[in-house]
């Protein structure tokens, strides 16, 4: 083949196609699980890296095959730790992964779409077109980069991971789970799903998915407000997802797969900051077993949205642990960096 734009991924095959076109080319069987470890537990980018196999089949790899992985464009960090980084794809376009260090954790927060298409009116990516979805590989990727950098700079490991990123991880299932898969499979980085997170805005239609397919990992849900008027105003994949049909999803996924519900709520000054709409939140947890992130606001330039009072973010907060609601306060990192939650949306431009 003349050209890596006609050659296929390697890592877009499964371990048994491997083996199949393995044998069909000459090669013994077992060589496909080196390969297949090279690619995914050991995070090789390149055919040269795997010294336990003869030029020849190097060569036989090279001459079919690539391996579309990712590179770092630009890293800045945070006065407060954070990293942020801008990885380049195979194409050129650019999406953002966020390392945060915490005492206790080292978490990364990938991207799952280059853009992404649901317009939300707080979050810059929402303002951004969608390109096109990412590959599993690409997703793994960006957790092997951002793991490598709490290694080099914190001197710890990757202990969790969030697709909480660019773009809606549930409008890319297939490439979510398969990522996932890889990230925790022995066969990969063998990291436990119980320390991976996937936040959507809402699709209910993909969340009685993921029920139905009995995933492992945790679930958040981008809530923002506890009716559907102000949730349409903000996010207007809600129109078509109402909280109902939301409520109905997330309990099917729950009595499915027995994994906790986060709720994440982004309080807006003079928006959804009242004891009213704590009110609403309170009794939408009811109908739904969840524990709730109340989220600092991180202002764009798109958008008029400010964050709350202190005051009366934690007059909110006291509201919902005086009726028993699991409540974490989840201060924003990064922001000098326009890293933290709803920021992220590639200043940088592909070359």
């Amino acid at each position: 083949m003349s050209s890596d734009q006609a050659k296929t991924d390697i890592r877009k095959l499964t371990l048994d196609q491997l083996k199949s076109w393995m044998v069909e080319n000459g090669e013994k069987a077992f060589r496909a699980k080196q390969i297949y470890e090279w690619l995914w537990k050991k995070s090789a980018l390149s055919f040269d890296e795997m010294t336990n196999l003869s030029l020849a089949t190097r060569a036989l790899l090279q001459n079919h095959f690539v391996i579309n992985g990712i590179s770092t464009a630009k890293s800045q960090q945070s006065n407060d730790g954070t990293i942020k980084s801008a990885f380049r794809l195979h194409d050129s376009h650019l999406v953002e992964g966020v390392l945060i260090p915490a005492t206790d954790r080292m978490t990364a927060c990938v991207s799952s779409q280059v853009g992404c298409s649901l317009t939300c009116k707080f979050c810059a990516t929402g303002y951004m077109d969608r390109k096109r979805n990412l590959d599993a590989a690409e997703i793994y990727d960006q957790v092997v980069a951002i793991a490598r950098q709490a290694e080099g700079s914190f001197a710890n490991p990757l202990t969790n991971i969030v697709y909480m990123g660019m773009g809606e991880p549930l409008l890319n299932y297939t490439n979510v789970l398969k990522s996932i898969e890889m990230i925790t499979s022995p066969e990969g980085l063998n990291m436990s799903p119980k320390r991976i997170t996937v936040s959507t805005a809402g699709i209910a239609k993909m969340i009685t998915k993921l029920g139905d397919d009995q995933v492992r990992f945790r679930l958040a849900l981008s809530l923002h407000a506890a009716n559907d008027v102000k949730r349409n105003q903000i996010m207007p994949i809600n129109e078509s997802n109402s909280l109902d049909n939301l409520a109905e999803a997330l309990n099917y996924f729950y009595k499915k797969t027995g994994n906790r519900i986060t709720f994440e709520y982004i309080v807006f000054n003079n928006f959804n900051d009242t004891l009213q709409d704590a009110q609403e939140l309170w009794e939408f947890t009811k109908r739904v077993p969840a524990r709730v992130n109340i989220i600092e606001y991180n202002p764009i330039a798109e958008a008029d949205f400010k964050n709350t009072e202190a005051d009366k973010l934690d007059q909110f907060a006291a509201f919902l642990e005086k009726r028993g609601v699991s409540v974490h306060v989840r201060r924003s990192r990064g922001k000098d960096i326009d890293a933290a939650c709803g920021q992220l949306a590639n200043k940088e431009k592909a070359a």
